[in-house]
């Protein structure tokens, strides 16, 4: 079975994890469901978990990663806001040029490992 490499970027906030790799899922989650309830439930969270977890970041943030559209003749919904779809696209960027500065030296440990 080939090894797994991932990165764990968290950035801090004093004792609050602002950004990390659970935050970001859940922002994708929102984006592709458009609920945090449907975002939770896919992630395998409860609703409250995973609201305290968009507050904890909206908090951290200069202007929100989530907000809410209202009403309509189908109800309101989660969006991303256009910091949040930013949030996304920046902390993915920085994965995969971490991943792509370190390639040898993955391949080196990988090897190092084994199967």
């Amino acid at each position: 079975m080939p090894h797994d490499v991932q990165f764990r970027l968290r950035i801090r906030n004093e004792d609050v994890i602002a950004v990390g790799p659970g935050k970001i899922a859940l922002l994708e989650a929102i984006a592709s469901t458009g609920s945090i309830t449907a975002a939770a439930k896919e992630l395998g969270m409860s609703y409250r978990r995973a609201w305290l977890l968009v507050d904890e970041m909206n908090r951290c943030m200069t202007k929100p990663a989530v907000g809410t559209a209202t009403g309509g003749a189908h109800g309101g919904g989660t969006i991303l806001t256009p910091e949040g779809e930013a949030m996304i696209e920046l902390y993915r960027a920085i994965e995969d040029k971490a991943m792509a500065a370190t390639a040898n030296e993955i391949g080196a440990l990988k090897k190092l490992l084994g199967k």
